[in-house]
């Protein structure tokens, strides 16, 4: 027979190893970018240069030199304008609130899930560890589920709002008029993005600059293509309506791949979260069935270290299936 010392020595070992992988699983990708991504942005990158360079009557590779020297100055502006506040963040959801009301909201979260843990039975920790979670993690975690919801909504009328531009230039209307078009006519929060466009562009802030406060506000890589488009055509000149019928088309391929993605990796998204929510299925049924049985890992010391090292070694599981069946396009 093992003797407990070992044994529990065991648990504190596979407690402490579980905690070391999720910290790897979870702090590596912040500290390295992959492979893929460098390779998914450079191609990105080439392609838009490829598509986006206007025809004018100047040499080739001093055409080249003026787009490179632009996309670089644009890229460095917004690396260095990657630390994003509280109100950008809001913002970006599409909420019409302040910092210090979103502050409110997630102290009054905070609260409720202290309140509530507690009334439950739990202990004093847990109950501050289940506060923190609803009040600084919930809100948040809304904040970005609205936030990818929007730009969702955003890519589906980008392309159109694009074809507007492109025929209305085609016609002979000018940059702002066709922008004010969209203003006007594009639905959300295609409309709120281009409204706040043609008043910063009313009050005199240069258009490069206009859409670098778009790309803050809406942050996808095709506002990033459509940027780059106009700063190009307004250093160096060439056909507008070509380039942007180009970008357009790129636009569209982009949706439908990534369309064709979600696709194809619905099943292993399907499958990842019935592998991951068998185990707490499974431990549920066996607590109705027979709540002797399993209420020693509730109320025992090695009990509960087994419960937060399975629960460690599951998220770490989770993370590393999520890691999998996210791809980068």
């Amino acid at each position: 027979m093992v003797s407990p010392e070992l044994f529990q020595t065991a648990i504190i070992f596979m407690v402490a190893l579980a905690v070391g992988v999720f910290a790897y699983v979870l702090i590596s990708p912040y500290f390295s970018e992959s492979e893929a991504t460098k390779r998914v942005g450079n191609a990105s990158r080439g392609a838009a240069s490829r598509r986006l360079e206007p025809s004018v009557k100047q040499p080739m590779h001093m055409r080249r030199k003026q787009v490179q020297e632009t996309v670089k100055e644009l890229e460095a502006k917004h690396k260095a304008s990657k630390r994003i506040d509280l109100r950008t963040r809001i913002q970006r959801a599409g909420f019409s609130i302040k910092p210090r009301t979103f502050h409110l909201i997630s102290l009054l979260t905070g609260v409720v899930g202290f309140v509530f843990v507690l009334i439950l039975g739990s202990p004093l920790w847990v109950g501050v560890l289940a506060g923190f979670a609803a009040g600084v993690g919930l809100p948040r975690f809304v904040l970005k589920k609205a936030a990818e919801r929007r730009q969702n909504k955003f890519l589906v009328e980008f392309a159109n709002a694009i074809d507007i531009i492109v025929r209305g230039v085609k016609t002979g209307l000018p940059l702002l008029d066709c922008l004010q078009i969209i203003a006007n006519e594009s639905p959300e929060p295609v409309k709120s993005a281009f409204v706040d466009l043609v008043e910063q562009q009313r009050v005199g802030i240069p258009l490069p600059q206009a859409f670098m406060r778009m790309y803050e506000r809406m942050p996808l890589q095709e506002v990033n293509f459509f940027a780059i488009v106009i700063a190009v055509q307004a250093q160096t000149g060439g056909n507008l309506a070509e380039a942007l019928s180009n970008l357009s088309q790129v636009l569209r391929s982009r949706h439908q791949l990534q369309a064709k993605v979600k696709a194809y990796s619905a099943e292993a998204k399907a499958s990842a979260m019935i592998i991951g929510a068998l185990p707490i299925l499974v431990m549920l049924a066996i607590y109705i069935m027979t709540p002797d049985y399993i209420s020693t890992l509730f109320t025992d010391r090695i009990g509960n270290l087994l419960l937060i090292g399975s629960a460690l070694w599951m998220l770490t599981g989770v993370l590393v299936m999520r890691k999998m069946i996210n791809f980068d396009f």
